[in-house]
């Protein structure tokens, strides 16, 4: 279609891709998959994008299959979806390296509509017939020369079916496989009437029934159906059915979560039209299938291999012995839907729910399993698991004591080498390149038989043949042992050691090596939180004895944690010039680290380091176990840490400010612990080719970060066990893990060889949210960088398992998606149920700031502008979002995600607006309730005292552990000009038909309830806003000035208007007058209810404390002044390490809530009742392009759309602020209400066929999209009356949310519009049409 067509215009699908198929081609096949109603060619090599076709409208693509090979005139494709099917003709150019370079798409045949769903179809070439088959157990047969049906065979029981798939290439050799909801599998064929009737008797459901066949005469022949079997083993319904080549065996696959291999007695070319065969036959039940935990959706079989995929986002690969090979989960979402394999070139195809496409290559040594059952030479799949014990600590059998000899400490350093430390201060040296003859090497025994404590080991030159390992040990008399060794013919050799003294005894508790410091220093820690920097390098690298050599090492420098707690990790940047230490108390501390503190000469008098920032509680009260430093381009070094609460969380240095601020945080639910992260790759908040290592209860785990799936699980006892593990360049196929227990050694290897590795899957189609998206928002391109040279649009979505994700969207790349990534996820995982993307800051100019531009309230918008996205959700979880543009250096921004690939090129540009990302900003939560805080008597009294609006809710939300979550927000930005603090007002409906103002101060990040609007009699489902600045630029009376009014939709069809003008300005002279920022410190860490906040005491600790140490300074008032700041302890708050250990002793009739209980109510301004008849399911506000002609004020308009199916609109203009004081209750019908003054009202009763979920406007042009799959497109009069103007049916199932796009400069309206997936619908209209409605 033309750009300058005026009419809808359909753009790319991102969801569920439901059908796969091979074509065949020469030299090599390309990929045929179907995505809603569209048709994508892919060459699979080249890992692009050839073409894509629109085939229905509005009805999904179930299936593709292709007619054998391709003729010279192209190849012929039968493609079907619901009650349809078409017959297209594809033609592919090839290139001159025999690769395609264009694809064209023909309509060779339509086929008339069934009454049934068509569940397959196949090519009966003998006969030129296509087969179709049909969901209520029936066979049509379509002639391809005569177009025409030829007839239509029922099979012998007529029953509903959820799967079919037929095998042959022609009438006689048919066989179909029904899978009924039932749970059964019929197998039945196609006969000659004239058959013996004996035939007939070998039908289960009995000859009676022959009568009520349908038969028809095919050359001369009458055929019928029979049944040959009937399957019942299966205890659930059967979703898919797979024929093998050559149709002697089939796979079916269940609702059981099992997988089933069954086999014909004979082969099927034997009974064909015999009689007496057909009456032999037998399905022989071979195999049956367990690994998946939920339902399988589809399945392949071979004669070496089984392929399932299934609900739980897994791939399996089966042998024909029934043993698991291999598991992939690269997916999300709500499952696998399809899989697809190549044995030719072993390539396998998996897509599901989450709209990607990816290629696994397998490689020809797995093949040759595969195959050939043969492993070659040196070629170990098998996990290897065996038991060693020291020579020393062999033969010890009983209790143990302080002087008992055992092992304390393992360390791996490469899957063949690992030392050993015992209690009586032995290093051991075990190889064990044979698991049967492991060679032991006693390396060294501390002095005084001390324990050893503490052990690490740093690797000089591991790829050389100069390798040297040097092994640091810390003993209980707190003494320091370095060693160097070198590998040896035989064994190791020592080569040096020497000991010092670092610590009194029993004082010394860690000792770390740090990478970018080499082998030349080394850190100790006490239990105190002090650190030491030891210069060794003099001592290790001189050829004088052990004596002179430990007299060489130098103490250069001491850190002390402010918390008092010991270290228990660190890492150190010398380019940043920062050390980051990790404490066990979950502190993280940051020291400056000059280089000259890692000069060579860094031996004169140690300095003591002061710490220069801190933050308490990065994992709450759990230990830190792992900090990690990267270094980029910016002026902020990026940090990751991981604890024992399960969480990564991510932070930034700044070099010039130097301070630590949490950016972000990833919580694993499947770990307990985590211990570190194997990075190929780590930026900002995105885990690339990253693996968390760490325990659940008394397992560990390797875990799939990009792919969220666990690679390896070992049952070891837990963390507290002695343990070491080594990770290969794939951790999934290279991975060692030791552990003791029983005073033996338990290894466990699994080590396949380097030409082995993973080749990480192609991502043939963007992948996006693997479930419902609830929510979307047009990212403003004002926001971006370089704005004026984006060609990409980006949309933040909010989906049902609790992740946001920003998607691109490429006008230059014919209208295709170009990336998705996730910004990040709710606590807990909580759903998202809307979004708000916040384009405009505005100044408050008050009267107090001299002004020569006018006397009165200003309006004015910030040129320095923030941009926040917000999202809210279940269990009232309120996530804000800061847009950070930025241009990434030298890689690809898609490949940042953790969802992409190095190798996904096809539709990922490199364009520099790319780069536009958000960093986490600040959480809400409604803290937690106990039973003994809030009691029924509590509930009663605030009853009679009349303080019922708020406790009711709190006591219903401490029973039902807080189930209520957040249904609609919109939010604006306001800056005061006198503090400089930027106010975010969020305004937020719960379920529980409340709706709140909360304010969000920047950049200290602090939450205040601001006011409580007035419960509605419905829970609220949607909500927009209006800043009114009219009478602001008026400068008229001084009573007039800016306004700010909210606009809701509810579930019992109202629609109400709030003005929060004087809330808003009283809030914002509190914030000039208190500076809560100054007394309050800023919440940084969201809770995730595991406990990682140091539990109920030590927050109520924390909260007292703040205030506790800050009495002394102006407190923010709590009564008479807009009481909304009494919630400000909500957030968390930083106090010094002596703080810590203080005990505060609290009341524990202390109520808590998401609200005060003092919080001001405002009353509506307006309320308009009945303005549909159910519902408001969406609702928007747009300022009309012409004012009121009689007063010359701003008229707005208000569209909405519900459950009735109606789409509603009036256009108003807002009366003064003193009529706006006491609510009203009014209809459209009225034109003037006091508050406002309705200028005119229009109704479209049945404007959508189904309930109406998403509407825009923009006071020209609205456009709506409901259940009926349908975007319509409105033209809209001054007036406010709308007429419908042209809609297209549109592929995303089950609409939900629909946002609009108006690129004024091209003249474009961009529709995105998500459900079950998301697609882009582009709207040109013409010149004078738009100047027609204007």
């Amino acid at each position: 279609m033309a750009a300058g067509d005026h009419h809808l215009r359909l753009g790319s699908y991102l969801g569920d891709v439901s059908a796969l198929s091979f074509l065949p081609s020469s030299p090599r096949p390309l990929l045929l998959a179907g995505t809603g109603s569209e048709l994508l060619v892919y060459d699979v090599d080249a890992a692009r994008l050839l073409a894509s076709f629109k085939v229905f409208d509005g009805v999904r693509v179930h299936g593709i299959q292709p007619r054998g090979s391709p003729p010279a005139d192209g190849l012929t494709v039968a493609v079907f979806g619901e009650r349809r099917a078409k017959l297209l003709r594809l033609r592919v150019d090839a290139g001159d390296d025999g690769g395609a370079v264009g694809v064209r798409l023909e309509l060779e045949q339509r086929l008339p509509g069934f009454d049934h769903w068509v569940l397959d179809a196949g090519f009966l070439e003998v006969d030129g017939l296509l087969a179709i088959g049909l969901s209520d157990n029936s066979v049509a047969l379509w002639d391809l020369t005569e177009r025409v049906f030829v007839t239509r065979v029922n099979s012998p029981e007529k029953c509903l079916l959820y799967s079919m798939r037929m095998w042959g290439d022609s009438v006689k050799s048919l066989l179909v496989a029904s899978g009924t909801i039932l749970n059964e599998i019929l197998i039945w064929k196609l006969v000659p009437w004239t058959l013996s009737s004996s035939l007939l008797c070998t039908d289960e459901v009995g000859a009676p029934a022959v009568e009520n066949r349908e038969n028809v005469r095919f050359s001369g022949n009458r055929y019928m159906a029979v049944h040959i079997g009937r399957l019942k083993e299966h205890e659930g319904s059967i979703f898919r059915i797979s024929w093998s080549s050559d149709g002697s065996k089939f796979m079916s696959v269940s609702d059981d979560r099992s997988a089933r291999m069954w086999m014909l007695s004979c082969q099927p070319q034997n009974f064909t039209n015999q009689a007496a065969n057909i009456d032999n036959v037998d399905i022989i039940p071979k195999l049956t299938l367990f690994g998946h935990s939920a339902r399988i959706w589809d399945c392949y079989i071979s004669d070496s291999i089984v392929i399932t995929a299934g609900e739980d986002c897994t791939c399996c690969i089966w042998d024909m012995d029934g043993k698991l090979i291999k598991m992939f989960k690269e997916h999300i979402g709500r499952g696998l839907w399809r899989c697809l394999y190549d044995p030719s070139s072993l390539v396998l195809i998996t897509a599901g729910f989450d709209s990607a496409i990816k290629v696994h290559h397998l490689c020809n040594s797995f093949h040759d399993i595969l195959e050939e059952k043969v492993v070659p030479d040196g070629l170990k799949y098998e996990s290897e698991v065996f038991e060693i014990s020291s020579p020393i600590v062999s033969g010890q059998y009983g209790p143990l004591d302080s002087k008992s000899e055992y092992v304390r400490c393992l360390h791996f350093v490469q899957e063949n080498v690992l030392y050993v430390a015992t209690n009586s201060g032995y290093l051991h040296h075990a190889d064990l390149s044979d698991t049967n003859d492991v060679k032991w090497t006693d390396v060294i025994q501390v002095t005084e038989k001390a324990p050893i404590i503490c052990m690490d080991v740093m690797t000089v030159h591991p790829d050389s043949l100069d390798k040297k390992d040097i092994v640091a040990l810390g003993d209980g008399h707190g003494n320091v042992t370095i060693v160097r060794l070198t590998s040896g013919n035989i064994e190791p050799k020592v080569d040096l050691s020497f000991i010092w003294s670092a610590e009194k005894d029993r004082q010394l508790l860690g000792i770390y090596w740090c990478k970018s410091l080499e082998c030349s220093h080394i850190f100790t820690a006490d239990p105190r939180g002090v650190l030491k920097l030891w210069n060794i390098r003099n001592a290790l690298y001189s050829n004088a004895h052990a004596l002179t050599a430990s007299q060489e090492v130098s103490l250069v420098a001491v850190f002390e944690s402010p918390f008092g707690a010991r270290i228990m990790c660190l890492d150190v940047s010398l380019q940043d010039e920062i050390l980051i230490a990790g404490d066990k108390k979950g502190n993280i501390v940051a020291f400056p680290f000059h280089k000259t503190l890692a000069a060579h000469n860094s031996s004169g008098t140690q300095q003591k380091i002061p710490f220069c920032d801190r933050f308490k509680g990065a994992h709450g009260i759990s230990s830190v176990t792992s900090v990690h430093i990267t270094t980029s381009t910016s002026d902020d070094a990026q940090i990751h840490t991981t604890g024992g609460d399960g969480c990564i969380c991510f932070f930034k240095y700044g070099r010039y400010v130097n301070n630590v601020e949490f950016v972000g945080m990833r919580q694993l639910k499947d770990l307990g612990t985590i211990q570190s992260i194997y990075a190929d790759h780590v930026s900002d908040t995105q885990l690339v080719g990253t693996y968390a290592i760490g325990f659940t209860s008394a397992d560990f785990v390797i875990w799939d970060l990009g792919n969220d799936a666990k690679m390896v699980q070992i049952s070891c006892g837990g963390w507290r066990r002695p343990y070491s593990y080594y990770l290969g360049t794939v951790p999934e196929y290279q991975n060692c893990f030791a552990f003791v227990k029983d005073h033996s050694i338990h290894v466990r290897r699994h080590w396949a060889p380097a030409q082995d590795k993973k080749l990480l899957p192609q991502v043939l189609h963007t992948q996006f949210h693997g479930r419902e998206v609830h929510s979307l928002c047009f990212i403003d391109p004002a926001s971006y960088s370089h704005h004026e040279k984006s060609t990409n649009l980006w949309i933040a979505t909010g989906c049902e398992d609790g992740t946001v994700r920003l998607t691109g969207h490429s006008a230059s790349n014919a209208g295709r998606w170009c990336s998705s990534k996730m910004l990040g996820e709710h606590v807990g995982g909580s759903a998202v149920r809307d979004t708000c993307f916040i384009t405009k800051t505005y100044t408050l100019i008050d009267k107090s700031c001299n002004s020569s531009g006018s006397s009165g309230n200003i309006l004015v918008e910030n040129e320095e502008t923030t941009f926040l996205l917000i999202s809210v959700g279940s269990k009232q979880v309120l996530t804000t979002w800061i847009l950070q543009p930025r241009i990434v250096e030298n890689r690809q921004v898609c490949s940042g995600g953790r969802d992409l690939d190095s190798k996904q090129s096809a539709e990922c540009s490199d364009n520099g607006d790319s780069a536009v990302t958000f960093q986490w900003l600040s959480t809400h939560m409604p803290p937690k309730l106990t039973t003994n805080r809030l009691k029924a008597v509590h509930v009663k009294q605030n009853f009679e005292e009349g303080n019922s609006s708020a406790q009711p809710n709190l006591a219903i939300m401490d029973q039902m552990e807080n189930d209520w979550r957040y249904l609609s927000v919109t939010a604006f930005l306001l800056k005061h000009p006198a503090t400089k603090l930027t106010v975010c007002f969020a305004v937020v409906a719960c379920s529980d038909a409340t709706v709140i103002l909360r304010a969000l101060l920047l950049p200290s990040r602090l939450w205040f309830d601001v006011a409580l609007l007035v419960p509605q009699a419905s829970p609220v489902l949607v909500l927009r806003h209006i800043v009114d600045a009219s009478s602001a630029c008026s400068g008229d009376d001084v009573g007039n000035g800016d306004r700010y009014i909210i606009v809701s939709g509810s579930t019992d069809g109202t629609i109400t208007l709030w003005d929060l003008t004087d809330t808003i300005h009283g809030f914002m002279q509190l914030v000039s007058e208190t500076q809560p920022h100054m007394v309050i410190d800023c919440q940084k860490r969201p809770k995730t209810g595991r406990g990682s906040q140091g539990g109920r005491r030590r927050w109520r600790s924390l909260a007292n404390n703040s205030v506790k140490k800050d009495s002394k300074q102006t407190l923010l008032p709590t009564e008479n002044d807009l009481n909304a700041s009494c919630v400000a302890a909500e957030s968390s708050h930083e106090i010094s390490g002596l703080e810590e250990n203080e005990v505060i002793t609290t009341t524990e009739d202390t109520t808590s809530s998401s609200y005060s209980c003092d919080v001001p109510e405002v009353q509506p301004m307006q309320t308009f009742s009945g303005v549909h008849q159910s519902g408001v399911n969406c609702l928007h506000v747009s300022e009309m392009e012409r004012a009121c002609p009689t007063t010359g004020m701003s008229s707005y308009c208000i569209i909405s759309g519900g459950d009735d199916q109606a789409v509603q609109c009036f256009v108003f203009t807002l009366g003064s602020p003193q009529q706006s004081c006491s609510m009203n209750k009014a209809s459209l019908n009225s034109p003037a209400n006091g508050a406002l003054t309705i200028l005119s009202q229009h109704t479209v009763p049945s404007a959508h066929g189904s309930a109406v979920k998403g509407i825009w406007t923009d006071g020209v042009w609205a456009f709506s999209t409901g259940l009926d799959q349908r975007i319509r497109c409105w033209k809209m009069d001054p007036s406010g009356k709308f007429m419908e103007h042209s809609h297209v049916i549109i592929s995303v199932p089950e609409p939900e949310t629909l946002d609009v796009h108006h690129d004024r400069g091209r003249g474009k309206y961009h529709i995105a519009v998500a459900g079950r997936g998301m697609q882009m619908v582009e709207f040109s209209p013409r010149k004078d049409d738009s100047m027609e409605a204007a």
